[in-house]
């Protein structure tokens, strides 16, 4: 692997004035990154048990060998944050960017690839990590390799976090360090993982920006029936009932709802395409037309069918413990996700009115993300990240995006941090294929992973370098 980049200084300013002064061979930079991400994807750091500290380690390897300082802090010994900061002049605020290391499970068996073999093929890199998250950890490193290869004055502290437990478990990641190490990650700003940038014909055309998330608000459903022999049917059948209960909320049509990030989104799609497409993005809230396009969506296009709503999603169903036996018990997980400013309180209740039974429990999740105020659009930050995109994408348009997961990012923008999603270049049905985070077969191209380094340092680099 490639670990150091040569960096010469030119007499003639390059993109833009923090740019100015520095040559970097990106093609370099790419093979160096992919070097990172490739590493990382072969440990297994899957939630749970998660074991973050093995990525931390091999993290603090890297920095070690180019003399950068760093800190680990740990609630667990197998769960450790890694935090290294480069000092800028102290002019502005901090800016922070993060990533997580830890990874969702997989099913070996069902992947083309196997899942935590990182390899190379067909441009892509393949494995558990390579979108969800440890291409945006990849991105964090590569920046503060540069910055402290270059010597670049910076007028801003630049705080790399690479948190762990952000899958499901924040407390001993996000949670742990805004409660315990708050000075450790303070910033005015920060970049993390949940933007998507569009790519049709082989140009970024679109710019999404994760300004707002959805919030993650899982329930259980409980059936509770009488236990018997599986040779007698009986009316109370627990997994009769379960699964009667499932259907209903797996195939809820919940009310379309538009907020001020995806009704601009919505109405800016609608000018950036044409032909059906563009008519579909127009009519979304038109009553009309409104069925017929969120059939289509739903049919075609999940990202946007569940930008539209609160969604429901059933993911896991447990009940029984022998093939001759009725359980007396049997449960259902609810992935819900619901939409900013939703009541959580009266959304259960019209699931209850929905199931109409009083044999299913609904017991919810207890709230492990805040719900925050989206961050602007109309500060320096998303300026910045306006400007680097028309440089790097000409021609493209910038738009904030609404995350239909959620990201740990919640919990910054609940202290008041302007916190912005980034991502890789994908097209459409790449983002709607069986290729995407928590897929069986997740993977990033090359070539998009190189184009995130260098659009996360430009957005650094503008924002924070002297000039």
């Amino acid at each position: 692997m490639l670990k150091t980049i040569a960096a010469t200084v030119l007499l003639l300013p390059l993109t833009a004035a923090a740019q100015s002064g520095y040559f970097i061979d990106w093609e370099a930079v790419g093979e160096e990154s992919i070097g990172y991400l490739v590493d990382m994807v072969k440990i297994e750091s899957v939630n749970p048990p998660g074991n973050e500290t093995e990525v931390t380690e091999y993290l603090g390897g890297v920095l070690e060998a180019e003399g950068i300082a760093y800190e680990t802090y740990a609630l667990d010994p197998d769960r450790a944050n890694l935090v290294t900061r480069y000092e800028g002049n102290g002019t502005k605020a901090p800016i922070l960017i993060m990533g997580h290391t830890d990874v969702v499970g997989v099913q070996p068996e069902k992947w083309a690839q196997p899942p935590f073999s990182g390899l190379r093929k067909d441009g892509y890199v393949w494995g558990r990590g390579t979108l969800d998250d440890k291409d945006n950890v990849t991105a964090g490193l590569m920046v503060i390799l540069l910055l402290n290869r270059l010597g670049v004055e910076m007028d801003r502290d630049v705080i790399f976090l690479a948190e762990a437990g952000e899958e499901g478990t924040p407390q001993w990641g996000i949670t742990y360090m805004i409660e315990n190490h708050w000075d450790e990650i303070a910033a005015e700003y920060a970049i993390a993982e949940g933007g998507t940038n569009r790519l049709e014909d082989g140009q970024v055309k679109v710019v999404g920006i994760q300004t707002t998330e959805k919030m993650p608000r899982r329930a259980k459903l409980v059936a509770r029936g009488t236990a018997g022999h599986g040779s007698m049917p009986r009316t109370d059948n627990a997994v009769t009932l379960l699964a009667e209960a499932v259907a209903k909320a797996g195939n809820w049509e919940t009310p379309i709802r538009l907020n001020e990030t995806t009704r601009a989104y919505f109405r800016r799609m609608a000018e950036l395409t044409d032909g059906e497409t563009s008519w579909r993005y127009a009519n979304v809230e038109n009553p009309e037309y409104q069925a017929e396009i969120d059939a289509w969506f739903r049919q075609n296009d999940p990202y946007h069918y569940s930008a539209l709503r609160t969604s429901v999603v059933p993911t896991i169903v447990d009940g029984g413990f022998r093939r001759n036996v009725i359980p007396s018990e049997a449960e259902a997980m609810l992935d819900i996700r619901m939409l900013p400013g939703e009541d959580v309180d009266g959304f259960y209740g019209k699931l209850a009115t929905l199931i109409d039974n009083p044999a299913i429990e609904i017991v919810p999740e207890e709230i492990y993300r805040p719900e925050a105020p989206s961050s602007g659009i109309d500060n320096e930050m998303f300026q910045v990240i306006e400007g680097v995109a028309e440089r790097l994408y000409p021609g493209s348009t910038t738009l904030p995006v609404m995350a239909t997961g959620a990201t740990d990012m919640a919990q910054l923008r609940a202290k008041g941090v302007q916190a912005y999603g980034i991502g890789p270049a994908r097209t459409l049905a790449e983002i709607n294929s069986r290729y995407g985070a928590h897929s069986d077969n997740e993977r990033v191209s090359e070539e998009s992973l190189q184009e995130m380094v260098r659009f996360l340092w430009e957005i650094v680099m503008e924002i924070g370098a002297a000039e």
